[in-house]
């Protein structure tokens, strides 16, 4: 009897303490938005950024260095890759550059042994390397499904393995992730796209809570940017459908890396570009599901990709 009445005490400590821990992160996410978390600093911070030559990457590896960081350079595009060393050297900045395919874990573990020779401790890594894929299931080409999984979820491991254990040694670091709004919910002629950007949610997930759950690598933190399709390089898109097009536009890569970099210096766990679509994309999987298909034929807003 005496054991029933201590478990039925601590059971009531315990549900009492978890609603003020709730209420407390309630009342810190409503002053956040009202108040937003200052922005860190990111001068001096050695920035690997994977995916440099052209459209997001590219933005985000200039404004960086502008910033004050040291920005690591890594892509495929040997040519672009170096046009963006180039033009971050000639405005004042500091980086280096290196040609890798991601897909090839050898590669990825060289450069990574390069990078801590040449410069040193790489303390943020931002990942913003995907292949679409436009096409129906059943008319996807094998090589082109391997590719668009090599790519969008094989190299985060690959990278992830070797980069990860120098942070865990120097006890922080940052892991930046870019998936597009594929990962929120499916896209039509986009499967192969659609899962590996799930896949990369779930891999941010579960490496944030593999890191928690290890106190001496708390300070490592993991941020999940969802980009929506609109925003796509010319070479990838062909056409862009609006129903709406006043509300939704098109938005150019040099702001979306602005606002990208805000929410990493932010410190936010997951955000999305615009802001908005990180919350229509927990709202439609409230909504019944006659409810969301209507409000995807409402908006009618995609990408046809060429």
């Amino acid at each position: 009897m005496l054991l029933q009445v201590y478990a039925l005490v601590v059971l009531s400590w315990d549900a009492l303490c978890l609603v003020l821990q709730v209420y407390i992160a309630f009342l810190e996410a409503c002053w956040h938005l009202i108040c937003p978390p200052r922005q860190r600093s990111v001068k001096n911070e050695i920035v690997l950024v994977v995916g440099a030559s052209r459209g997001v990457g590219r933005e985000l590896a200039l404004q960086l260095a502008n910033l004050g960081a040291y920005i690591v350079c890594c892509d495929i595009d040997s040519a672009g890759n170096r046009k963006t060393y180039v033009d971050i050297c000639q405005s004042g900045g500091h980086a280096i550059a290196y040609h890798v395919d991601v897909t090839n874990r050898d590669q990825v573990f060289k450069i990574a042994d390069n990078v801590k020779k040449d410069v040193g401790f790489v303390s943020m890594i931002i990942h913003c390397c995907g292949m679409p894929s436009p096409n129906s299931l059943v008319a996807q080409p094998p090589p082109e499904i391997q590719t668009t999984m090599d790519r969008s979820v094989m190299s985060h491991f690959w990278i992830l393995q070797a980069f990860l254990p120098q942070m865990q040694e120097q006890r922080r670091g940052h892991i930046v992730a870019l998936s597009s709004v594929a990962g929120l919910t499916g896209i039509k002629d986009q499967v192969p796209l659609s899962v590996s950007q799930f896949a990369v949610k779930g891999l941010t997930e579960s490496l944030r809570q593999e890191l928690r759950t290890s106190q001496r690598h708390a300070k490592i933190q993991v941020t999940l940017v969802h980009i929506y399709p609109f925003l796509v390089s010319p070479e990838y898109s062909r056409d862009i459908r609006l129903r709406i097009p006043s509300y939704f536009g098109t938005l150019d890569p040099r702001e979306a890396a602005r606002q990208i970099i805000v929410g990493i210096r932010q410190g936010y766990s997951e955000m999305s570009v615009p802001g908005y679509l990180l919350f229509m994309g927990n709202l439609l999987r409230l909504l019944p599901r006659e409810v969301s298909v209507r409000l995807r034929e409402l908006l009618d807003t995609g990408v046809d990709f060429g």
